[in-house]
């Protein structure tokens, strides 16, 4: 199995489950989740870890194989106590996709793509040494996007943020910009922690694919579809897409105008996007 070929390059919304809660394993993925994170961090106690570990491995035969490429396992940290058990568990169980916490080098990725070949790598950018080797972690082996833990880099730069975060502007864009220059997906912005305040959940995910984030991530079913509706392209966007792709091979790659517009292969390379995002958010 190539390690970056995996629907969740193009998932748009990622709901977080915690390891210690199997009866919700099957309820998320059956939420219209389009990623699930099985989380071993910041939901998990110290002391219920390996209980953690144990009820994914015990849970993992009942997924069908379709189920598994949409699984996500969140390991501890880098250097933490737990995170070599964490990484035995995902080369035991062959999971489609890890994601990392508190990225901060390419050794780290890289030290986990030898382990797990056939993974794919998201890397989070959680502290100020990650945003600071951004480029270097995303040029790492494996790794199919970054994501953004936006609530432990405001901790750990001291931040305090007001309702939008307007204080991590700066880092969104940085995070936008590696993933491009290193020819991944776009990234996955972090969680909102309301899950009530349907504005507040909107609000960010219309900002997020704004700013050029391919997705985010979600705490709770309930922000699953609010975050769908955000990201998904309307029937306008599409059917501009698809005339767009069709000009292009009309042309055969050659600039070309449309509606008025010049289409050259950046614009090309939008519309592709926007159907692949379509079928497989």
């Amino acid at each position: 199995m190539n390690p970056l070929d995996t629907p969740l390059g193009f998932s748009t919304n990622f709901l977080f489950v915690p390891g210690t809660y199997p009866e919700r394993f099957m309820k998320a993925l059956d939420s219209g989740a389009s990623g699930v994170v099985l989380d071993l961090e910041d939901a998990v106690a110290e002391e219920d870890k390996e209980n953690a570990r144990d009820a994914i491995r015990t849970a993992w035969p009942s997924f069908s194989p379709e189920q598994k490429k949409r699984l996500v396992i969140r390991t501890n940290s880098p250097g933490s106590k737990f995170y070599s058990a964490d990484l035995i568990l995902a080369q035991q169980l062959e999971v489609a996709c890890l994601l990392i916490p508190k990225s901060e080098s390419l050794d780290q990725i890289n030290g986990a793509a030898l382990i797990l070949p056939n993974t794919a790598i998201i890397p989070m950018i959680e502290t100020a040494i990650g945003l600071d080797k951004l480029k270097e972690i995303a040029n790492s082996n494996q790794v199919i996007r970054l994501a953004l833990g936006n609530l432990d880099l405001q901790a750990d730069l001291g931040m305090v943020c007001d309702l939008q975060e307007t204080e991590l502007q700066t880092a969104r864009f940085q995070i936008v910009l590696a993933s491009r220059l290193a020819q991944i997906a776009p990234p996955i912005d972090g969680v909102t922690p309301s899950t009530d305040d349907i504005e507040r959940i909107t609000d960010d995910a219309e900002r997020a694919k704004r700013m050029g984030f391919g997705g985010k991530l979600c705490i709770h079913p309930k922000q699953v579809a609010i975050v769908i509706k955000a990201f998904i392209p309307t029937e306008e966007d599409l059917a501009w897409a698809q005339r767009v792709i069709e000009a292009d091979m009309t042309s055969k790659g050659s600039a070309v105008k449309l509606d008025g517009r010049m289409i050259d292969r950046p614009v090309v390379l939008l519309a592709k996007r926007t159907l692949a995002i379509a079928g497989k958010h």
